[in-house]
């Protein structure tokens, strides 16, 4: 996060504890962040009093309330609220309202994701639709693992096919043949590695691929 000085800052704001708040929380911990949570709910914000670094219950349809508690002095929120829509909204609108110039909305639908792009949200998020796109790409194909952006851009986990066995990586053909770069290798047991031209590509590791979903799908279907 960053304040209003351009420094960034060790601490996240999330208003709404839910299940994507929670979620979201829980990882900018793990990342090392201080996190301030907001929630309407006292007994959410009991729930997390221990785990978080601050946890607030308030208004956050009150722009007000938001200004009290410092908010205006950050330049990104991530709002997790999804199932009460009148409130998501508002609690855009006040952040934007006060001046966050970066705010991250959870939608539910995409006429909720519209509003919430037309009321300020830089970002908005489709968590729900998110998984199960990636979910049907999963059981659907040989993929291990994958990630498509809004643009039609992919990066996935797979095995490497049979052709590609023990050879080096500018040997292998795989740009050319299939149209996907190899940004890396993993050898179970071993670290990550970035994919370079002599990279070898030993029986038993996978690759992370990028291309177009087309490409990926088609790549993945090949190991």
């Amino acid at each position: 996060m960053a304040d209003r000085t351009g420094k960034l800052t060790r601490t996240a704001v999330i208003i709404g504890l839910g299940r994507f708040g929670g979620q979201v929380a829980d990882s900018m911990l793990r990342l090392g962040f201080d996190v301030l949570g907001v929630d309407e709910s006292q007994a959410v914000v009991q729930q997390w009093a221990d785990r978080l670094t601050y946890v607030v219950q308030a208004d956050s349809t009150d722009s007000e309330a938001l200004r009290q508690l410092g908010l205006d002095d950050y330049q990104r929120v991530v709002v997790g609220i999804g199932s009460d829509i009148e409130a998501s909204v508002l609690t855009v609108l006040s952040l934007t309202e006060i001046g966050v110039a970066e705010v991250w909305a959870k939608a539910v639908s995409g006429k909720h994701g519209k509003i919430l792009r037309a009321v300020g949200a830089r970002h908005v998020v489709y968590p729900e639709a998110a998984m199960g796109d990636r979910v049907a790409h999963l059981i659907t194909s040989r993929m291990l693992d994958f990630i498509e952006f809004d643009d039609g851009f992919s990066i996935a986990e797979t095995r490497i096919p049979a052709e590609a066995v023990g050879r080096r990586l500018a040997d292998a053909s795989i740009r050319s043949r299939y149209g996907v770069t190899v940004i890396g290798v993993k050898v179970p047991g071993e670290r990550f590695t970035y994919a370079r031209r002599e990279t070898e590509l030993p029986a038993g590791a996978l690759l992370i691929v990028s291309g177009t979903t087309e490409q990926v799908q088609r790549f993945a279907a090949a190991t």
